[in-house]
């Protein structure tokens, strides 16, 4: 499903590279694989960015092995990944890789099977093809613009729930006081390490709706962003506005990720706008 007020963006120039990007995530799954122990640290190095977050020898052995692989694939695009530095060079590429070589890293280091390689194809400002693979999970989610998305070949879609009482609602702590203040009755999911995978679970029906706090980089969201709204979904601030992607700050304000007729209450209830029970 794609919103029809934007124009389809124009795949026909990559057509013949597509199934070589998913083959080269897939291959950077194997890769991640040979340092993931399942309910165990990992044996990877892990090193802290500045900020806290943590960095695994395996997040910069992906990254080195997409940027290689994707560039030979199509050398004129941009390049924007977690683990490369940035540069402005980008903001002038009609289209560009984004790459978050491993979402979810903490939960990946622990053992936590929920985590993601994500990669997409941005053309100007919007996503157009994604592809996110859940190694240990045994899952590849893909999306083109006005083709649908599918996970493991299969179609997929957002779940048909119009009311937003009692929905599946995954949401980070941040959002617990305002959700209370709100007073909707929901159902809480777990708050899994990856934010791509979070949005996945409403894009394939298993959560209704979900939140996420603000600061989520381009590398988090695009490509989980195509394949939620291919399934049916949409992926807003909390104003209501889709994100655009390759501008010169790659960080968003607070998302909501829904369906389109749970979406205009799932935004009030993250405000903690008082929720009218006969509408929610």
């Amino acid at each position: 499903m794609h919103n029809l007020a934007e124009p389809l963006p124009d795949l026909s120039a990559f057509a013949e590279i597509l199934p070589r990007i998913e083959a080269s995530v897939r291959e950077a799954g194997e890769i991640a694989m040979g340092y993931f122990r399942a309910g165990a640290p990992t044996h990877a190095e892990v090193s802290f960015k500045h900020g806290g977050s943590p960095v695994t020898e395996a997040d910069l052995r992906i990254d080195h092995f997409l940027h290689e692989r994707l560039q030979k694939l199509a050398p004129d695009l941009g390049w924007l990944s977690e683990e490369t530095a940035d540069t402005p060079e980008r903001l002038t590429a009609e289209a560009l890789f984004v790459v978050d070589p491993i979402d979810g890293t903490r939960g990946f280091a622990a053992g936590d099977p929920c985590f993601a390689i994500c990669v997409a194809l941005v053309i100007g400002d919007r996503p157009a093809y994604g592809v996110i693979h859940a190694p240990a999970l045994a899952q590849t989610f893909i999306a083109a613009a006005g083709s649908g998305a599918r996970c493991n070949g299969a179609a997929i879609a957002v779940s048909g729930r119009e009311r937003l009482a009692g929905a599946r609602l995954a949401a980070p702590h941040y959002f617990d006081k305002k959700l209370a203040s709100s007073g909707l009755d929901y159902d809480p999911q777990p708050r899994l390490p990856s934010l791509a995978m979070r949005i996945l679970r409403v894009a394939d029906g298993e959560f209704d709706a979900a939140l996420a706090r603000e600061n989520a980089c381009d590398w988090d969201i695009a490509a989980a962003d195509l394949i939620l709204g291919e399934a049916g979904g949409v992926l807003t601030d909390l104003q209501g506005n889709a994100p655009r992607y390759n501008r010169a700050s790659y960080k968003h304000p607070a998302l909501a990720a829904g369906s389109p007729a749970l979406q205009s209450r799932l935004i009030a209830a993250a405000r903690g706008e008082k929720a009218d029970i006969s509408e929610t």
